[in-house]
């Protein structure tokens, strides 16, 4: 089977492709705004793109590419033939981008994409299959820009344990380490904390190590109000997750960026309203959600008439 995959390595995946609209400031604008990036970088006259949007202006959106620039023949054989093994299944597992000009407003972007690599199968906690690799080489104004590389598992899903179904199913564990245990001891304690530099007085959220603002390597807390907005949200509709329900039907549920009274944004469920009823805007007020005997979370409640 791994020797009939390697034989689409260096194939086309798609050809031809060509971004739906120039490099332009409006959608820099939204992006920096929903990264809270404020470099001076991405404004003004000479401004340049965000490195990280390079695949950004590649994407067809929800009417996708012109006729002709989709996926290939070869992709779609691979696929089916994946289908055919079993391997009807598919998650993102990462990607890789790599920058090598700015990208600046009014370049026009073209874009090739091949499949460069197909691994042997591989055994996972979700299944048995193989990583596909692709890699789409972007072009402005006919010079390479940068490179995408974007990887998926194609599996055949693991059989599941009657047993194990039948338990209740856990919340996913949060990273601990030694850069954010000060938050989640607060968590324990139903205190948000927000890390403060002791330099520069800037707040910072999620909590790092220095200071993004002056550098500062000093810093203490403050404990937030638990007062906030909705800045942004989507609503999660697959894959369903029965942990995230309360009754058990896996979704859909709300996540949302939250805008704390503070100044500073986190993200973290919306509770206590329909998941459709949550609104950019839309008040909510920090609670503690008990998952399970060993875990807390900060969740943020909102009402009908918010």
């Amino acid at each position: 089977m791994h020797a009939l995959l390697r034989a689409y390595e260096g194939r086309a995946a798609a050809t031809g492709g060509s971004g739906r609209d120039p490099v332009n400031l409006p959608m820099i604008r939204h992006w920096c705004e929903a990264m809270g990036d404020t470099s001076p970088a991405y404004r003004g006259p000479a401004a340049t793109a965000p490195p990280t949007m390079l695949q950004a202006w590649t994407m067809g959106g929800l009417s996708g590419h012109p006729a002709g620039t989709g996926r290939s023949a070869a992709y779609d054989e691979m696929f089916a033939l994946l289908d055919g093994a079993g391997c009807t299944s598919v998650v993102a597992t990462d990607c890789e981008q790599e920058y090598l000009r700015p990208l600046r407003p009014g370049d026009r972007i073209t874009f090739d994409t091949v499949i460069e690599s197909v691994s042997p199968r591989k055994t996972t906690a979700l299944g048995t299959g193989y990583f596909v690799t692709t890699r789409t080489d972007v072009h402005a104004e006919g010079e390479l820009a940068g490179t995408h590389r974007f990887r998926i598992l194609k599996y055949r899903p693991a059989r599941r344990n009657e047993d194990a179904e039948r338990k209740a199913p856990a919340r996913p564990r949060p990273v601990v380490n030694r850069d954010n245990a000060g938050f989640w001891a607060g968590v324990a304690e139903h205190r948000l904390l927000i890390q403060r530099c002791t330099d520069c007085a800037s707040l910072r959220f999620p909590w790092l190590p220095g200071c993004n603002t002056c550098g500062g390597a000093e810093w203490d807390t403050v404990e937030a109000s638990g007062e906030g907005t909705v800045f942004s949200h989507v609503v999660m509709h697959h894959p369903p997750f029965p942990a995230f329900a309360p009754d058990g039907d896996g979704g859909p549920y709300a996540v949302a960026l939250v805008e704390l009274a503070e100044g500073v944004r986190i993200v973290s469920n919306v509770i206590g309203v329909p998941y459709d009823r949550v609104r950019v805007g839309m008040p909510v007020h920090l609670e503690f959600l008990v998952a399970d005997p060993e875990l807390e979370l900060p969740v943020f409640r909102a009402s009908e008439s918010g």
